[in-house]
């Protein structure tokens, strides 16, 4: 009994101590939580109760230069359903007239909807989606709907907000107004103006502290650490809308109708680089075109016979040769080095000057005026290249400009016919609005702007930031030079090779480029043509330039020329924007005299001179000539009545102080 008694004390003893232990354990835990550990579960438990919450900024708008909206943001609402959320009373009761009201809106049967509603609640499915990419009118419609109006926890409605980029006037210039997203990996990148304007854009996100409270909402909490949003600036583009339209289309119909793989059109401002419309069109497999890489931007290759106003400009401007030189087209054939230069014209010109050879854009010509000139010195005629800026990027703000090539005398792999090839265009990379520059500073009177996109930076009426004209060269050559120069450029429209563009009724000043695009490759890729026009209109009064160009155009007619391709397009945009709607902005000053009038204001002037002194006699004058005689003299005129004066308050020849006041009588 006594051994017993001993074996439950040792039980005893043992579930005692390890009572205390747990008890010193537990006691070590709080001691360790609320001294060691307390920061971290005190911030814990605040991370889980309350919480920074961003307010996320409006994003600016895009604009064009008269005002059109070009992009905006807008909230986008995708509705979902927690079909464990309603009561089974709730369900029943509302289920048919919700399934109803989602058809009006959404497009399907009434039994349809049922039936989904019906196999999510069966399932359980506690996010079951209605729809997405709805307005914000539809939201508002759906929310009100039966079921769904009784809120997300007795409803199951369920509500997913996200702001969206649209572009109101549709696909056009698109890809120049361009994008911001987020990639996979979480890195924001983007292209055209969105992306390089977007640090004004995008604006400043705020931020506000939430208490978490029942049933997981939380409730703002106001400290002195919230911080509201500042929302973007909008931004005002250079792109006018009409001549946008004009220019889309113009290249959208000529890419269609000669099955070309892609092309870009640019209308630019003459004085100021504006850039007033840009398109830029790729064609997808099915046929169809729409805006994919800025090809006027970022695409550098063989400009062809555009080139050839370089060696016009150069050879002018050094006094190597005048536009009457005359030179030997040896029936269209010429050697360099075993390498045959031609003519696009069998059989060549006979012996023609140089401006014509330039109009006809002869190649045996134009490689003979730079090579005879420059084949001692070709780093003389690349430092022209250079000067004019062929060699270097227009460094725009957008991202990918192409990266121009000019072969340089120094290189390695400078030839013996290098500077005979860079004469007609080939050798040589640069990027249409590269070209477009040049020979907009030709318009400009030999001032080179910079093309630009962007006007202005607002918030509201407020202007934030003014982006003034950029001039990249004072004076790319001389007044005599660009005379010149401007001369040969209407005679391609008026006689040369873009004679079929020309109009008695409208003058336009260009030149036409057709270059051989992966001649000479070895890689399997074949060789195409790219056609294209640059120039400026109209040609005495240069308002707009204008470069087209059109790549692998279908040969199946045998017109892949510039003329044919690329001028139509420029010659279409010239004529809707000066002739179908001319200009109604200016007043003209009409410089012609009413003799009538004359005549009556002559003899009541002479009447004036006979009365030396004090008023005259104003009897019988029209009330407006009256009116303008007495104060030509200083005097106040009050007026009662109309027509013709009948009789004033001062007798002729009497005196009064000037701005004295004369009531006229009128009848």
């Amino acid at each position: 009994m006594a051994l017993e008694d001993k074996n439950i004390s040792y039980r005893i003893y043992v579930v005692a101590i390890f009572i205390f232990v747990m008890a010193v354990g537990i006691a070590v835990k709080l001691t360790n939580i609320q001294w060691v550990d307390g920061d971290y579960y005190r911030k814990l438990a605040k991370e889980r109760t309350v919480r920074n919450f961003v307010i996320p900024a409006n994003k600016g708008n895009i604009y064009s230069a008269d005002g059109s909206l070009l992009a905006t943001s807008i909230p986008n609402y995708e509705i979902r359903f927690d079909a464990k959320a309603p009561t089974v009373a709730v369900f029943e009761q509302n289920v048919g007239a919700l399934a109803d009201s989602l058809s009006t809106v959404l497009g399907k049967s009434g039994s349809f909807y049922q039936n989904e509603l019906r196999k999510a609640r069966a399932n359980n499915n506690r996010y079951y989606l209605i729809s997405r990419n709805l307005s914000y009118t539809d939201y508002i419609k759906i929310k009100n709907f039966p079921m769904f109006k009784l809120g997300a926890y007795k409803g199951g409605i369920i509500v997913e907000q996200k702001t969206v980029r649209e572009h109101p006037i549709g696909k056009i210039a698109e890809r120049t107004i361009g994008y911001e997203r987020t990639s996979a990996n979480g890195e924001s990148d983007g292209k055209g103006i969105e992306w390089a304007y977007r640090k004004y854009l995008n604006g400043k996100d705020g931020k506000i502290l939430k208490q978490k409270i029942a049933k997981g909402q939380w409730k703002p909490i106001r400290d002195i650490n919230e911080i509201d949003p500042q929302d973007g600036y909008d931004v005002i583009s250079t792109i006018d809308v009409y001549i946008q339209d004009i220019a889309h289309h113009a290249l959208l119909k000529q890419l269609q109708d000669y099955e070309a793989d892609h092309g870009c059109v640019v209308v630019m401002e003459t004085e100021t680089g504006q850039v007033k419309a840009i398109s830029n069109l790729g064609r997808a497999s099915d046929g169809t075109y729409y805006e994919t890489t800025n090809y006027a931007v970022a695409e550098s290759h063989e400009p062809g016979s555009t080139f050839k106003l370089v060696d016009l400009m150069a050879i002018l401007e050094d006094k190597v040769a005048d536009t009457s030189t005359v030179y030997n087209t040896f029936n269209g054939e010429i050697r360099y080095s075993g390498k045959a230069v031609r003519d696009s014209h069998h059989g060549g010109y006979g012996k023609i000057s140089l401006a014509r050879g330039f109009e006809l854009s002869s190649n045996t010509v134009m490689v003979q005026s730079v090579y005879d000139n420059y084949k001692d010195r070709p780093s003389k005629f690349v430092n022209h290249v250079n000067s004019w800026g062929f060699n270097k990027k227009l460094h725009m703000d957008f991202e990918g400009e192409g990266r121009p090539h000019i072969p340089q005398p120094t290189d390695k792999h400078w030839s013996n016919i290098s500077l005979q090839w860079m004469a007609f265009g080939y050798g040589v990379s640069v990027t249409p609005m590269q070209t477009l520059t040049f020979y907009n500073a030709v318009a400009n009177n030999g001032i080179m702007v910079k093309p630009q996109f962007i006007s202005e930076i607002k918030e509201w009426n407020k202007t934030i930031l003014k982006v003034e004209k950029e001039v990249i060269n004072p004076r790319v050559c001389s007044p005599e030079t660009i005379k010149k120069l401007k001369a040969v450029l209407e005679n391609v429209v008026k006689k040369g090779t873009a004679a079929k563009l020309y109009s008695k009724d409208f003058s336009m000043a260009g030149k036409t480029g057709t270059a051989q695009v992966n001649y000479g490759k070895r890689d399997g890729t074949k060789m195409y043509y790219a056609s294209s026009f640059v120039g400026y209109f109209p040609a005495d009064h240069p308002k707009y330039s204008c470069i087209v160009v059109v790549h692998k155009p279908s040969t199946a007619n045998g017109d892949f020329y510039g003329a044919g391709v690329a001028g139509p397009v420029f010659k279409r945009i010239a004529q809707k924007i000066f002739t179908d709607v001319p200009s109604t902005n200016e007043i003209k000053n009409l410089n012609k005299k009413i003799v009538k009038q004359e005549k009556n204001y002559d003899s009541y002037y002479a009447k004036l001179q006979k009365t030396k002194k004090g008023v005259p006699n104003v009897k019988g004058m029209p009330g407006m000539d009256a009116i303008a005689l007495l104060e030509n003299l200083g005097y106040h005129v009050k007026t009662v009545g109309i027509g013709k004066v009948k009789s004033q308050s001062t007798l002729e020849g009497q005196e009064l102080l000037k701005n004295e006041t004369i009531t006229l009588q009128l009848l």
